[in-house]
């Protein structure tokens, strides 16, 4: 399989790093980018065509990520439908859920693979947290994904660029209808910079999820309390630790008597998130797996992100 990378930037040029090592799946034919120095300097890292029109790069290959400024996207997914090419769209899938609609009935319509890089997804340790969890009742979910604001993300909203990662996190561990929902947040310099979400899903399962590119220390935890235990998941360390209560004495209690907890520490296999996003992405075009990600999945994460933004943005402008 033909392939290529378009925006050279930070995360775009991780897909070039990855693609260029699986020899035995995919040919890495180039890349594009808007700043062609940049795109340059890319290419002759990894000894490969920097093409200075997108169009020539689509006519010769047959999947691409696409890793560009988010107004960007819609304009580059429809390129790619018009050349027959598939498409791993790094996230949000585009500016607006009226843009995001158009585009997967454009590659629908085409046949065209169109994931969503929701990398967090591949998380290894989102799949042992999930093997964990499987057999538990569960209470309530606390998330949190924090980081310093760097200069790149100035003016970005909060919501649509960190905590996107997590409302899919939330609805892959809790898969019922959302009954309420509740936002509140800060601006700083004309965008979301800190929020938090508050919902409650039909189940009665109540979650919670903070996002801020205010903090100087990165993190990336889940709590999850469960009728029998209380689960915490650090995705940066990938760690997870359970907690269980031990009733061993519950019947013998006396003034000496000091209940313990079990703590089970679970091992995370040491996997890249974003190498198996893009094998898996290559194997939904070969018809080997069925998507994990898919567009209309990337639309309805948008959507829910929108409202919560517009919900603190409503409030902070009254």
């Amino acid at each position: 399989m033909k392939v290529g990378v378009i925006g050279t930037g930070v995360m775009g040029k991780h897909h070039v790093r990855v693609y260029s090592s699986l020899h035995d799946r995919c040919e890495l034919i180039g890349v594009y980018d808007a700043d062609n120095n940049r795109a340059q300097e890319v290419a002759s890292e990894y000894g490969i065509h920097a093409f200075t029109k997108m169009e020539e790069l689509l006519e010769k290959v047959d999947a691409v990520s696409i890793a560009v400024p988010i107004p960007a996207h819609y304009e580059v997914g429809m390129a790619c439908v018009t050349h027959k090419v598939h498409m791993l769209m790094e996230k949000p899938i585009t500016e607006t859920v009226h843009e995001a609609r158009k585009l997967i009935e454009a590659a629908n319509e085409a046949n065209l693979t169109l994931q969503v890089g929701h990398i967090e997804l591949f998380n290894p340790a989102l799949e042992v947290l999930a093997s964990v969890l499987q057999k538990e009742e569960i209470v309530a979910i606390d998330i949190h994904r924090m980081s310093p604001l760097e200069p790149r993300i100035h003016g970005i909203d909060v919501v649509l660029d960190s905590m996107l990662h997590d409302l899919y996190i939330l609805q892959s561990l809790q898969k019922g209808a959302i009954k309420e929902m509740h936002a509140v947040g800060q601006m700083l310099q004309g965008a979301v910079k800190h929020a938090t979400a508050l919902f409650q899903f039909q189940s009665g399962v109540v979650a919670q999820i903070t996002a801020s590119h205010l903090t100087e220390e990165k993190i990336r935890s889940l709590r999850i309390v469960t009728r029998d235990a209380f689960v915490q998941a650090d995705l940066l360390e990938k760690k997870i630790i359970i907690s269980r209560a031990t009733n061993f004495y519950l019947g013998k209690k006396s003034d000496g008597y000091s209940q313990q907890n079990i703590l089970e520490k679970v091992i995370v296999p040491v996997q890249e998130p974003l190498r198996v996003e893009i094998n898996h992405f290559l194997s939904v075009i070969e018809g080997i797996e069925e998507p994990f990600v898919t567009g209309e999945a990337g639309m309805a994460a948008l959507q829910l992100a929108t409202e919560i933004s517009n919900q603190i943005t409503g409030k902070m402008s009254k």
